[in-house]
């Protein structure tokens, strides 16, 4: 009698703001959450559609390390863990709500989504008996802060106030007000349970208030702060053109690098279309999976140059608004500033202008999914500029685009 090996459990990496939900998941922080995708939860997970019939499926990180195998029950996925993630900074401050009561029981609790001011450190100083900062690290939840940089000024603050634990928590935000402070709420008292919880500033644990000069923070934290939250015109800074084939993206691009060059206040590095693909994305053709793949990684080199305080200026066409917001994420997650520039020029006027002669091309059915003519362009709602180039010269057009840098704070030219 023969015997079949089992056909093996598929495996998916989560978005980032989806391993962070896992993590807690699997900690019982969010309980009673208990799956992904439960009734009227913000706690999602997204899959391929290939993979959302299935029964099973082993979720990993980024580097293939499985992490849980997660069980489909009519389209809630429940987690059993198979390994806790080994790396990242800090680690070790990730304890379980049981571990966490286990070493601190009795203790006053304070959920962190910033760094301490003079004043806070003041008020949690006069609580008596031992304290705990729940620094709140998931993606999109610091208060304009990387999440290592929240656990570096909550151990600062944690050493002035004295007899204070930090333990980092990734409670993730979700993009509802309400559902994430609902779930901040829940995280904050599981882990508290019966002790006493002291919010600083707000109830609303993963709400943004406005920011203090650096003046209102103590010696240590400050030093914190000036390293991870510098000024806006000294951040990671991805400009991402967009536009129709012929709408004078990359010219605008070329033109506006060669003026922050000539400053010499930044350095700067252009990730163009037709140079990327020579380089980064040699072999992908130009059907809509490749194309979106090729943004994709511009996207992801940006978000690197970024993550690194330098300014990356990209000019691809990407038409489908979905692929531009993976890289506006990939950038934010990074740390750094996504500016969308739409060249908003008409079709008509890209078409007339046809200098590669690609418009004629694909009204003869020569160039199959050609944006504009075969392939849809989604203009962009979440723009922060437009400018249109007909009847502009290439100094009048740019200077649209420097006034919008200048005015957010972004860029001097």
């Amino acid at each position: 009698m023969s015997s079949q090996n089992p056909q093996p459990v598929p495996q998916h990496c989560p978005t980032a703001r989806e391993l962070d939900d896992l993590e807690l998941l699997l900690s019982g922080a969010l309980a009673p959450l208990t799956s992904f995708n439960e009734p009227g939860s913000a706690v999602t997970l997204q899959l391929p559609e290939e993979l959302v019939a299935r029964h099973e499926i082993e979720l990993v990180d980024p580097e293939g390390l499985p992490l849980a195998r997660v069980t489909n029950d009519a389209g809630r996925w429940t987690p059993l863990g198979l390994s806790a993630a080994a790396y990242g900074p800090f680690r070790r401050l990730h304890l379980t709500p049981a571990d966490a009561r286990t070493k601190y029981a009795g203790a006053t609790w304070t959920p962190l989504t910033d760094a301490l001011t003079t004043d806070e450190i003041a008020e949690l100083s006069a609580i008596e008996g031992p304290r705990v900062l729940l620094a709140l690290t998931g993606r999109g939840t610091p208060d304009d802060l990387s999440p290592v940089g929240l656990v570096r000024a909550s151990l600062a603050a944690a050493d002035l106030i004295g007899d204070t634990a930090v333990i980092a928590v990734p409670l993730a935000s979700h993009g509802d007000a309400d559902a994430d402070h609902a779930l901040g709420t829940q995280v904050v008292q599981n882990y508290a349970l019966d002790d006493q919880i002291r919010p600083l500033t707000t109830p609303d644990l993963t709400s943004r208030h406005a920011r203090p000069d650096l003046s209102a923070y103590p010696e240590g934290i400050r030093e914190v702060v000036e390293f991870d939250r510098p000024p806006l015109d000294q951040r990671g800074l991805v400009l991402f053109f967009t536009g129709l084939s012929g709408s004078g993206k990359s010219t605008l691009a070329r033109e506006l690098v060669d003026k922050v060059l000539e400053q010499g206040h930044r350095t700067v590095t252009s990730l163009d279309g037709d140079v990327v693909r020579r380089n980064l994305s040699a072999g992908l053709t130009f059907s809509r999976e490749d194309r979106e793949t090729n943004i994709r990684r511009i996207g992801w080199v940006a978000a690197e140059i970024a993550r690194h305080g330098g300014l990356a200026v990209v000019s691809p066409i990407a038409p489908f608004d979905s692929t531009r917001q993976q890289v506006r994420e990939y950038v934010e997650e990074a740390g750094g500033t996504f500016f969308l520039i739409h060249v908003a020029t008409p079709l008509e006027e890209c078409e007339r202008r046809d200098r590669k002669g690609l418009y004629a091309k694909a009204r003869q059915g020569l160039i199959p999914e050609f944006t504009g003519i075969s392939s849809p362009y989604e203009e962009p709602e979440d723009a922060d500029v437009r400018v249109d180039t007909t009847g502009h010269t290439v100094e009048s057009a740019l200077s649209v685009v420097e006034k919008a840098l200048e005015a957010a704070g972004l860029l001097a030219l």
